[in-house]
């Protein structure tokens, strides 16, 4: 592993630079983040650049051995550039500019932004792309944070007219795809689409869903724009840092063009905002969930099935948040192995010192304020002994490191792969149901009660299953087991794709409302539509219960308690019933149903059960499939070498006693 930290030299003194630096190599950080926002300083007038302060920077990085990852500032946009160019900034669905004087205040379909995005990254390519401490590239910043995906600017509009009309090729074949006889929104042209989210009450959820399709390709568009700036003179690897678990744009397709794939770790800013209950969230409250955390890890290594970056790991406390608790002392270390455990090559610190005014004044670095260590300086330390980062005076890490170090970088393999699609989690949020309901909630149920059987898992991604290596494709043939749980759009290509892995002999899990849309949001009828002679069986009604409603269900003479949804099936005579709700408004309806082909099976499981109750059922489950389960202790997870525990109380595994937020080599002992 790679350490790394972000630094903002335009922030600080120049005389402080070089006493930073050498404190970086001295704290085992081989790598250095800057430049993502500082567009007014390198170009303080239109065409006037000023690059002088950032040569300086840039030679002192070199000279302490640091590898830069260098920021195209587009997240930033100066005032200047917004008042020659009005058109640059977005449009909510209100209708109302969003204007200047925080960041990401720009439109992904701007033409003019575009033209200004490919001015400054290629200057900035130019002048810096074979620098000696150039280690990588990292177009603009969290792309659609603060909800900036979608925008309903006149070009957006127009935008999404020929999108539509390329997608359908005649208003007829939209109107069949959005079934549009309802509420008589029958379109006579594509001219006459407006952009959803504007009318009386809900859109047309489909209207809705190529609109996010369409939203996700302008980003995906964008950043292609800066790479090609950056390509022209400038060979070192590109990465943009994402967001956790964010939904708004299609995360596959943006990496598909990028070298490396990062994301910004924040697990107890993450926790306070997911839909966690309030014992669990005070539970960890200062460790964040570690499945959760676990989660993002194994989505992001998914994306390319390669190692991949931390760019920004929480080091203290955050601003953000609903509330802002202080991290358990330990916590960030164990975050940092935890990334190290999942994949990581490289987990970087945000930030190296406190920032002492504006809009993130409250948030934490390894620094504080006053330049003193804080306790995350100290867990640095600790993390760069237990994975043997090289102090000062060893060579850096530039960028002809970088491609070597990826290609050392452990990436863990799986018996056991979670599919996972962002068209599906769209659908999940434009027609939920039932409070409650939400796809990344019913991944980390499945995920969570996986990694307490102690079991690595890939995150496969949906939309690469069939495709040649080529383009990125993924085979299931690897996978003793696979679990779909809320594939809720799918096509008969994709059910064939299914059904050749299990005629192969593999075992396939769906779970609720999977098969449930057509691709293009329409019901099956019946659900679950293709996938029906795959399972044996169909859904016949829907329960949407209300948040904190549960009830029970049987399997093999035990009873599990569910909530918040149920299929409700009933097996076709070539399947078989593996469980039945109790409930007495159900009428005996099955929960669970399966179907065997060969030596493979694949089956349906209809009602959102937590990961308590799924572990024990999914155990046989897994066992049949040649899989090796195991209970571990509560809060105790297993990240690549390391036992890591998230608890207040030590844990013993295989002899091995885990301290309290403490992390122990698997080995040891």
């Amino acid at each position: 592993m790679t350490l790394g930290v972000c630094y903002y030299p335009d922030h600080w003194p120049r005389d402080r630079w070089r006493e930073d630096a050498a404190a970086m190599r001295e704290r085992g950080i081989e790598r250095v983040r800057i430049g993502e926002f500082a567009w007014s300083l390198l170009e303080p007038d239109p065409g006037r650049y000023d690059f002088a302060w950032l040569d300086e920077a840039m030679d002192v990085f070199a000279e302490a051995g640091l590898g830069v990852i260098l920021g195209t500032p587009t997240p930033t946009p100066p005032k200047w550039l917004i008042d020659a160019h009005p058109d640059v900034l977005p449009v909510g669905p209100d209708g109302r500019v969003r204007g200047f004087g925080s960041r990401r205040h720009y439109c992904f379909r701007s033409r003019t932004y575009a033209r200004e995005t490919e001015r400054i990254v290629g200057a900035l390519a130019e002048r810096y792309g074979h620098h000696p401490a150039l280690a990588a590239w990292q177009t603009d910043n969290e792309y659609g944070c603060h909800d900036t995906t979608r925008c309903w600017c006149d070009t957006c509009r127009a935008d999404f007219r020929t999108w539509l009309e390329a997608r359908y090729g005649t208003p007829e074949a939209l109107n069949e795809a959005w079934w549009t006889t309802f509420w008589s929104q029958t379109y006579r042209s594509f001219d006459e689409v407006e952009l959803p989210g504007q009318a009386v009450t809900e859109s047309n959820p489909s209207h809705e869903l190529d609109f996010r399709r369409f939203a996700s390709d302008g980003v995906v568009a964008y950043d292609a724009l800066q790479r090609a700036a950056i390509r022209r003179h400038s060979d070192a690897p590109i990465v943009h840092n994402s967001m956790m678990l964010f939904p708004d744009y299609d995360h596959v397709d943006l990496a598909d063009g990028l070298d490396v794939v990062a994301f910004d770790n924040y697990p107890l800013g993450q926790l306070e905002e997911s839909p966690f209950d309030a014992a669990t969230k005070a539970r960890y409250l200062r460790t964040g969930h570690p499945d959760l955390v676990a989660l993002s890890h194994d989505l992001y290594r998914g994306l390319k099935d390669a190692p991949h970056w931390v760019m920004e790991q929480q080091p203290g406390q955050v601003n953000w948040a609903p509330s802002n608790p202080l991290p358990a002392d330990g916590a960030v270390r164990l975050w940092t192995l935890q990334g190290l455990g999942h994949g990581a090559e490289m987990v970087s610190w945000f930030r190296w010192r406190a920032a002492v005014g504006a809009q993130e004044t409250n948030h934490a670095g390894l620094l504080r304020h006053d330049a003193t260590p804080d306790q995350a300086f100290e867990e640095a330390g600790r993390v760069a002994d237990d994975v043997g980062a090289p102090r000062a005076g060893a060579a850096s890490a530039a960028a002809r490191d970088v491609a070597a170090g990826l290609a050392d970088a452990a990436t863990p393999r799986a018996s056991v792969a979670i599919l996972f699609d962002y068209d599906d989690v769209w659908a999940s949020e434009i027609q939920p149901h039932t409070a409650g309901f939400g796809y990344w909630g019913q991944v980390l149920t499945y995920y969570a009660a996986l990694r307490g059987l102690d079991l690595d898992v890939d995150l496969v991604p949906k939309k690469k299953l069939g495709l040649p290596a080529a383009d990125g494709g993924r085979d299931l043939a690897p996978y003793a087991a696979v679990i779909a749980p809320a594939m809720q759009l799918v096509s008969d290509d994709l059910a064939a794709t299914f059904e050749a892995y299990v005629r192969a002999g593999g075992r396939l899990l769906f779970g609720p409302r999977s098969g449930a849309r057509t691709p293009s949001g329409l019901a099956q009828a019946p659900a679950p539509g293709p996938l029906r002679p795959l399972i044996g069986g169909r859904v016949t009604r829907i329960d949407g219960l209300r948040r904190g409603v549960t009830r029970t269900l049987e399997a093999d003479g035990a009873t599990y308690t569910y909530g918040t949804w149920a299929d409700l099936l009933e097996a076709d005579a070539e399947g078989e019933v593996r469980a039945t709700y109790h409930d007495p408004a159900y009428r005996g309806a099955a929960a669970w149903v399966a179907r065997r082909h060969g030596d493979g099976e694949a089956s349906l499981l209809g009602a959102w059960l937590e990961p308590a109750a799924l572990r024990p059922l999914l155990r046989p489950w897994l066992e049949a499939a040649g899989v090796t389960p195991r209970e571990l202790p509560d809060d105790v997870r297993r990240a690549g070498r390391w036992w890591l525990n998230f608890g207040d109380t030590d844990r013993t595994v295989d002899g091995v006693t885990i301290p309290a937020l403490d992390a122990v080599e698997v080995d040891a002992g």
